[in-house]
């Protein structure tokens, strides 16, 4: 059902985007991934460094191992400081249930920890993060110096 994203791949991920974005906004989350975010650009390097995956043909994520540079700086405190792995770019249609819960056991698979973040915005996201028992950590922020809450979870 997981598998490692393919360069073949990037239109179905595309329009998987587009369609996490007009989830998003159904939901009045106008805000997050409006400026492009995330671009083509940033798939083909997920695909490049191995790290994009695809739920069937109906959902995308990306895993990236610890450290990322958009964690080191925190307002709050992560739980630990052991490697982790950080969940991005989680994307489905409408009709879609379980890419995220698929995306957290997969991850738990090869990592032992997980840490992940979202907008204040995405009710949906917040929703399904506290209910995988995630614990928040406190505020990051982005490369375009927005905030985001951020949540850990250890095996």
């Amino acid at each position: 059902m997981i598998r490692k994203a393919e360069i073949n791949d990037l239109p179905r991920i595309l329009e998987l985007l587009d369609s996490a974005r007009a989830i998003m906004r159904s939901d009045g989350n106008h805000k997050q991934w409006k400026t492009g975010y995330p671009s083509e650009e940033a798939i083909r390097r997920d695909i490049a460094l191995g790290a994009g995956r695809m739920v069937g043909d109906y959902g995308y994520f990306a895993i990236l191992p610890s450290p990322d540079p958009t964690y080191s700086l925190i307002e709050g405190a992560w739980l630990d400081d052991e490697p982790y792995c950080v969940l991005h770019r989680i994307a489905s249609t409408p009709e879609s249930h379980g890419v995220f819960a698929a995306a957290l056991g997969h991850a738990f698979e090869s990592y032992r920890e997980v840490r992940i973040d979202t907008h204040e915005d995405n009710r949906i996201m917040r929703h399904l993060i506290e209910k995988a028992g995630f614990t928040y950590c406190g505020i990051i922020y982005v490369a375009d110096g927005t905030p985001r809450l951020a949540y850990q979870k250890n095996a």
